[in-house]
């Protein structure tokens, strides 16, 4: 198996952040923690010679389409429905499954929401602390050499009010009538449907972290559940506020007895 390292640094150079995986696992902490060095990099790979390479979705986003979809949905078909100049040439490149995935740089006057499920067979990878695996890791491909374009505001605006229209939408196809409501029923729906309106948003993120970390989940995936809750509110708090809402609800939970007192 190759080493990757000189292509890691490559992508650092460009002002990308870069990921050591194995398989698509990240072999680093990395949420909301500044990019790695050049020496960073090096270390990693010494450590790790046959690492794969991710990129974080901070200054780009991808539209993934999947071309092999377990419901038989061919994305590339779905993209056709919508008009060409949503989609610009780009950097494009083919996944390990067959799949295409074509990168966009975020714009600077509106933000780009992430969607799973965007279209059929189709996802915007978008938020910060998420990550796409590159070229020329196993089973990846570039398509083309082209500089990464910065998204039309036709396609985020699309983005955006897809993932609006899906927050609302309840068929009645899927829609499944409880058998008994409980603070579980209550916890799932928040994180959901989002933290409310502007006034509420901190005080439902203290009490909705407060809860998870007291059902004895660990604070790493407690933290990803807070984010995911705040990137599904429709007015989302700045990042800082998060992290500072959940950091001082570990501590209320570690007095309690919480993870690192020994609580499961």
């Amino acid at each position: 198996m190759q080493n990757l390292v000189n292509y890691a640094l490559a992508y650092q150079a460009k002002g990308l952040s870069v990921l050591p995986i194995a398989g698509k696992r990240p072999l680093i902490k990395f949420a909301d923690r500044k990019p790695l060095t050049a020496d960073e990099i090096k270390k990693i790979w010494q450590e790790h010679p046959y690492a794969q390479i991710a990129l974080r979705t901070d200054r780009f986003f991808v539209v993934d389409i999947d071309r092999n979809h377990e419901n038989s949905v061919d994305g590339m078909n779905s993209i056709k429905q919508l008009p060409s100049e949503y989609f610009p040439e780009t950097l494009e490149q083919s996944t390990k499954h067959g799949g295409r995935q074509l990168f966009y740089l975020k714009r600077s006057d509106m933000k780009v929401n992430q969607l799973i499920g965007y279209l059929p067979g189709v996802d915007v990878k978008a938020h910060i602390n998420n990550y796409v695996v590159v070229a020329p890791s196993d089973g990846y491909k570039w398509l083309n050499k082209h500089a990464i374009v910065t998204a039309p505001k036709s396609l985020v605006i699309n983005i955006n009010q897809m993932r609006a229209s899906n927050r609302r939408s309840t068929p009645d196809d899927i829609v499944l009538r409880p058998r008994e409501r409980n603070s579980t029923t209550d916890l799932l729906e928040t994180i959901a449907n989002g933290l409310g309106d502007k006034g509420l948003r901190n005080k439902t993120l203290a009490g909705l972290v407060g809860a998870i970390l007291f059902r004895g989940v660990h604070q790493k995936e407690a933290y990803q559940l807070a984010l995911m809750a705040n990137e599904n509110t429709p007015d989302p708090l700045p990042e800082e506020e998060v992290n500072r809402t959940f950091a001082s609800m570990v501590r209320r939970d570690m007095r309690n007895g919480g993870e690192m007192s020994g609580r499961k």
